[in-house]
């Protein structure tokens, strides 16, 4: 094993400042890597090559038979954990299945609903020859004293190629519908967001699109806990990101006001980096914002993006992943994202958005909210199309790689560091859905194809010495 020196966990601003110092050298030549437990050993069951001393547990497969007699649905995706009773934990996980891919449902007969289900428990469920949509989420109850799953439930049905999402401080996982332009043939719109539950109790979830979130092609959402303000990205080449004021904080359902990220005192709008740019968007340099009100958000012609940014939103390249950093893990709040194919290259950004003292309040524009670029590679062997993010308990970024070929999860220490947790050793399937136990022992991930879900522990706290 490389041993490598312990990182102190970074626990004010002043901390930060100092350790992220780093990355300037990183910004400037060939980004530093390090092996903090050493190098990726070949997995005999070729399923994930991890370092020394790590192991996974494989708690679900597509297929698997689940307590509410369904089978576990395919293309498992955008996913997050929740503290439950008795120190037990709950997953919840998307399914990205689209319409034509239904046979991946949860049903034997994906053609239609099962016999007696109430099809008010599915957002779509079609009617005469036209089959429901089967895409939505699952729960799996995991316990990390013995390291199995106890039980796993469908939770949401009905609606189309869930991404991803992002949970929120009252304990739901909000997921989010990809495309925008779909009108299923019972006239029913997609491209919504909706709100489940992270709950033990086998049932589903009443589908309400959170229509006052906007229709567009939503991939990710991060929350405030504070404000309950929640931000959002679109995943295309040309997209914005977003931000949802809610009337009542907590209460999504109830309301409130959809607004698109600003840059002041910059002309160009063009954060993407794409060879063709005339003017680069500089990496580590704060931005102050505003955000733009927006209206029609409805969007029947799927041209929410295309106004916002007329009226001078900045633009980005398929925002993915985003979660949000509490001071106790990176020292400061922020609020990152990844641009998949963003860059000179268009192999990722990742961006992080600072929010303001009064964020959503009035007085906002005397102390607004800042951002920058915070890393973009142009590196492949590093970060190859960044995708579902987390941060870990050390305050690393947990990256996940869409990309053809081999596909890793990545880490990215506050100093600026690479190194690679783990790689598919199945197929070129990406990892997808990253996220930590509350107690950080377990890292939860999915491949998307076959469609499994693995639990991952090691000894994380000999390299990021998060324990007292």
């Amino acid at each position: 094993m490389i041993n490598t020196p312990r990182r102190h966990f970074l626990r004010h601003s002043a901390a930060v400042t100092v350790g992220f110092f780093g990355l300037e050298q990183y910004l400037s030549a060939a980004a530093p890597t390090i092996e903090p437990w050493g190098p990726l050993l070949k997995d005999p069951h070729r399923i994930a090559d991890l370092p020394d001393g790590f192991s996974f547990r494989v708690l679900s497969r597509t297929g698997d038979r689940m307590k509410d007699g369904y089978q576990v649905p395919g293309q498992p995706d955008g996913m997050a954990a929740f503290p439950a009773e008795d120190g037990k934990v709950v997953l919840v996980r998307n399914h990205e299945i689209g319409h034509a891919y239904g046979e991946l449902g949860p049903f034997k007969d994906n053609s239609k609903l099962p016999k007696n289900f109430d099809p008010s428990l599915c957002y779509d469920p079609g009617g005469g020859e036209v089959p429901p949509f089967v895409g939505g989420t699952s729960n799996l109850v995991f316990d990390p004293t013995t390291g199995e799953t106890e039980t796993q439930f469908l939770s949401l049905l009905g609606t189309d190629r869930n991404c991803a999402g992002g949970p929120t401080p009252w304990g739901t996982w909000i997921t989010c519908e990809e495309p925008a332009d779909t009108v299923s043939e019972i006239g029913q719109k997609h491209g919504y967001c909706f709100e489940v539950p992270a709950t033990t109790k086998t049932g589903l979830t009443k589908p309400v699109p959170l229509k006052a979130m906007g229709r567009f092609r939503h991939e990710a959402v991060a929350v405030h806990p504070d404000s309950g303000t929640v931000y959002l990205t679109e995943d295309r080449g040309d997209g914005m990101i977003y931000r949802f004021l809610p009337n009542v904080p907590g209460k999504l359902e109830e309301g409130g006001k959809l607004q698109a990220l600003k840059i002041l005192d910059r002309d160009s709008a063009d954060t993407r980096n794409w060879p063709a740019d005339e003017v680069e968007f500089p990496k580590r340099q704060r931005f102050k914002v505003e955000w733009i009100d927006l209206d029609e958000i409805e969007a029947p012609l799927d041209d929410l993006r295309l106004r916002g940014v007329e009226a001078g939103a900045a633009r980005f390249s398929r925002g993915e992943g985003m979660w949000y950093g509490s001071p106790e893990q990176i020292g400061d709040e922020a609020i990152y994202w990844c641009c998949t194919d963003g860059g000179k290259v268009q192999q990722g950004q990742i961006f992080r958005y600072f929010p303001s003292p009064l964020e959503g309040q009035p007085g906002e524009k005397n102390q607004p909210g800042e951002f920058e670029l915070f890393l973009e590679p142009n590196d492949t062997d590093l970060l190859t199309k960044g995708d579902n993010i987390c941060i870990a308990p050390s305050g690393d970024l947990i990256i996940c790689e869409d990309a053809k070929g081999i596909n890793s999860i990545r880490g990215v220490t506050p100093e600026g560091e690479f190194y690679t947790i783990a790689s598919n050793g199945m197929n070129g399937s990406e990892f997808c859905g990253a996220c930590f136990s509350p107690d950080g022992n377990w890292l939860f991930v999915n491949i998307q194809s076959p469609g499994i879900t693995l639990a991952i522990t090691g000894p994380w706290r000999e390299s990021t010495n998060t324990s007292a």
